[in-house]
């Protein structure tokens, strides 16, 4: 029996919870699906040497008994946390989004494991741009982002500010197989359909890439959306994009992630990560 999907909102605490909230009910909304709900609890237990030298063995034994009764100690607050945050996730959904139905799940260890554990269900992965350890940088877009993203078979919508439904779209497109991917993706589900839609590239005047360009955007239309091509020059592709998308009132992207290895984005840089980090408007990363 196929399992029954969702999509899954990996909720921190941060200052984005809300928005991940959000975006996951209007994701889940669209599909007809639940909200999973997703919090995941990291407890480093004490570190326990083996004590010795002068402290003597009933001593090492009274030192460990408080390290494991601190440890429990800290389990409890962790987990009544996660209680409080989970059930306060679910009430604002229920706020806003009344027809969606949520699914609570809690773990204990790293986010990535808890996330493939859902693996068969996932429809789509909902995720803040900055988490709880990040959130005072400008720069940082979440440690966990990338590694998401690169291991994910579904979609992946990052966002931050306070939501707001989408009306408009866009896909960043440069004729590689990720964005071609993307746009497929994009064509075989209904989530931004009737939106006003955009599919961008920026230089690779050659006709192979032109030629990639019309096909994307032929086969969105026959698909029923409604979509422009736009092949347009600037002096770095970025930066076009992030222009098209103000100057078009763009709400949100659509963006073929990670074409590259991790050891090329070392001397390469990733497009993906630029984007993210300097657009504050939600992003759908398709690997």
């Amino acid at each position: 029996m196929t399992p029954s999907q969702h999509i899954l909102a990996c909720i921190d605490g941060s200052a984005v919870t809300e928005s991940v909230c959000d975006y996951a009910a209007w994701y889940a909304s669209k599909l007809n699906l639940p909200v999973g709900l997703l919090h995941v609890s990291d407890v480093p237990a004490s570190i326990r040497r083996d004590l010795s030298g002068a402290i003597g063995i009933n001593s090492r034994e009274f030192l460990l008994e408080e390290l494991t009764q601190l440890d429990e100690q800290r389990a409890k607050v962790v987990n009544s946390y996660s209680n409080a945050l989970v059930q306060d996730a679910k009430s604002h959904i229920r706020e806003n989004f009344e027809h969606v139905d949520i699914h609570i799940y809690q773990r204990h260890g790293k986010l990535l494991p808890a996330i493939n554990h859902f693996k068969a269900e996932n429809r789509a992965i909902v995720m803040g741009r900055r988490g709880e350890d990040h959130k005072d940088s400008r720069i940082n877009i979440g440690s966990q982002i990338e590694t998401v993203a690169r291991a994910s078979e579904v979609p992946v919508l990052i966002c931050s500010e306070t939501f707001k439904e989408p009306l408009s779209y866009m896909i960043a497109f440069d004729g590689s197989k990720t964005a071609i991917k993307a746009a497929w993706m994009v064509a075989r589900s209904p989530v931004l359909k009737g939106m006003q839609g955009h599919i961008v590239m920026i230089g690779n005047h050659n006709d192979t890439a032109k030629q990639s360009l019309s096909a994307a955007a032929a086969q969105l239309e026959a698909a029923g959306f409604m979509v422009d091509a736009h092949h347009l020059s600037a002096a770095d592709a970025v930066d076009g994009l992030l222009e098209f998308q103000v100057d078009n009132r763009i709400d949100i992207m659509v963006v073929g992630a990670y074409g590259h290895s991790k050891l090329q984005q070392l001397f390469l840089g990733s497009t993906t990560t630029e984007i993210i980090a300097s657009t504050l408007s939600p992003v759908i990363l398709v690997r």
